[in-house]
């Protein structure tokens, strides 16, 4: 019984383990289908929330970004679902610049399944799916807290996603942000019928209208005409659906060919100013040119100037210290002994000196008032001895 419990657990984990891979290889086929669809229909009409392949495109997205996504444990240790919005804010949130901020701010988009729808129509919008998603990818600490194991965005299929959905950035997405679509409560369903083409082997019905006619032949009001009259229904459709594809070409080629004519006036128009504006150009170069020079030689100048100046003051300050030092007593007063036949003399004394002529000559005011000042302190040094010399004695 214990060998035979073991075989069955077994089992279940193989069947689990190829479940789960051909469930991520199937959605990432389709997603690769989804963006070959998409990138066809851009090139004959425009991509907004009408076109069947972008809302296909968003339901795989969805998908895949919700595959073996862990739900949030309750306090009462249930396991509530969660939304593939909750893992974006947390993975992507290095992303510079984001626009998850945008989203959280966004008043009439309050659920998490309608704030993941918006993030992905906005980031379209902005050709930014392939970096936000490659962001995610790189923060495995969190993109393993968040799914289990087996999920596609654990696995190395994550990177192929991101490298697929670099191709979106070349289609010009425009969305309404503010629509009611956003808020459903359902989650996304994927049609396979688009991406879904038999292969025929050489042993198997040659045609499609062979099976028909096959499947139609057990019918017991099956007749010819109403073969042919189906036949030609169907001839008629393709036919019509061709003229439709035709028509949609040539309005692209129409549209392609106004812009390419406005885009060759544009330029047009852009030569002739950058022709009007080379010359200008030119001009303004050698004034720039010009000015330069003269401000160099002005430079040139005023150093010539600054450095005489300073010459010329090293000059004054050595002259005015020449003029300091000619103005002392010492050098502008000269006092010379008398001649011996003018000597006054005392009895038992030598002779006293006088005032004789000064030597040299005065160059200032100030030395006369020296030597006026000299005069008078002589005079009141020796007023004793003139009153007592013989030669002065009153008769």
């Amino acid at each position: 019984m214990a060998s035979r419990s073991l075989g069955l657990h077994v089992a279940r984990k193989q069947d689990a383990a190829r479940n789960g891979a051909v469930e991520r290889r199937n959605l990432l086929t389709v997603c690769r289908f989804s963006v070959k669809t998409l990138l066809d229909r851009s090139c004959l009409d425009t991509i907004d929330e009408s076109s069947p392949e972008f809302t296909n495109f968003v339901s795989i997205l969805e998908q895949i970004l919700s595959h073996r996504l862990k739900g949030q444990t309750t306090w009462f240790g249930y396991e509530t679902h969660r939304s593939f919005w909750d893992y974006v804010k947390a993975a992507c949130s290095k992303v510079s610049p984001s626009c998850i901020h945008s989203i959280e701010s966004m008043e009439n988009v309050r659920s998490s399944r309608a704030k993941g729808r918006a993030w992905i129509r906005l980031v379209l919008m902005e050709k930014r799916l392939s970096e936000y998603i490659s962001s995610a990818l790189r923060d495995f600490k969190t993109t393993r807290k968040w799914y289990e194991d087996g999920a596609i965005m654990l696995g190395e299929e994550a990177g192929l996603l991101a490298d697929t959905l670099i191709g979106l950035n070349t289609i010009d997405f425009s969305f309404c942000l503010k629509g009611e679509g956003l808020n459903g409560s359902c989650p996304a369903v994927i049609d396979y019928t688009p991406y879904l083409k038999s292969i025929q082997r050489e042993n198997s019905i040659s045609s499609d209208e062979e099976l028909r006619t096959l499947g139609s032949s057990g019918s017991e009001n099956t007749t010819p005409e109403k073969m042919a009259a189906s036949t030609a229904e169907a001839i008629l459709t393709e036919q019509s659906s061709w003229v439709c594809r035709c028509k949609r070409l040539e309005q692209k080629y129409r549209m392609a060919l106004e812009q390419k004519c406005y885009l060759e006036e544009l330029v047009r128009l852009r030569e002739a100013q950058l022709s009007q504006v080379i010359p200008q150009n030119k001009a303004l170069q050698q004034r720039l040119t010009d000015t330069h020079l003269s401000h160099t030689l002005e430079k040139e100048q005023l150093e010539y100037i600054v450095l005489e100046l300073q010459d010329q003051l090293k000059n004054f300050q050595s002259l005015e210290q020449l003029s300091q030092t000619s103005l002392e007593p010492s050098h502008t007063l000269n006092l010379d002994t008398r001649p011996a036949s003018s000597h006054w003399h005392h009895h038992g004394k030598e002779d006293t000196p006088s005032l004789i002529g000064l030597c040299g000559s005065l160059q200032s005011v100030a030395s006369n008032k020296s030597l006026a000042s000299q005069k008078s302190s002589e005079c009141l040094a020796s007023p004793t001895t003139e009153m007592t010399s013989p030669d002065l004695t009153p008769s």
